[in-house]
């Protein structure tokens, strides 16, 4: 039995690492879905990034939080210029808002991390709304 349950995690670890970036997204949309049909808006960005981070584990994703993005200026390197909210599988990043309203700078946060690190995809979440469905905005790397 035990045997068993090695193989199936293994198959499961072996399948979720070869997920494309739109089959990633489609899991992490029904994360969000389902986190804020229990949660509800108006909570601070961090209980998000938590209990999402908990559904997307609970789908056998990879998921990593707070992750340090290294950055270069003047010749001089910065260990930690940038946190990314979520790395999934090493493919999506999920940044989260719970803010009155998305604006331009968090689309172009989202990018320019994006193209830091040369990962595809990207969700920009604003939790702090009336509807999640049109608060789920999806950016591309040359994907």
């Amino acid at each position: 039995m035990i045997n068993e349950n090695l193989t199936v995690n293994k198959y499961f670890t072996e399948v979720v690492s070869d997920m494309t970036e739109n089959e990633i997204s489609y899991q992490i949309r029904g994360a969000i879905f389902k986190v804020y049909n229990e949660l509800g808006p108006g909570l601070l960005e961090s209980v998000y990034e938590t209990v999402l981070s908990y559904e997307l584990r609970n789908l056998c994703l990879d998921v990593k939080n707070q992750v340090g993005i290294p950055m270069k200026y003047a010749d001089i390197k910065f260990d930690c210029g940038f946190r990314l909210d979520i790395l999934v599988n090493e493919k999506v990043i999920i940044e989260i808002k719970s803010v009155e309203s998305l604006c331009d700078v968090h689309h172009k946060q989202l990018l320019t991390y994006l193209k830091l690190t040369g990962i595809k995809l990207g969700l920009l979440i604003n939790f702090n709304t009336a509807s999640i469905a049109n608060s789920i905005i999806r950016i591309v790397n040359n994907l």
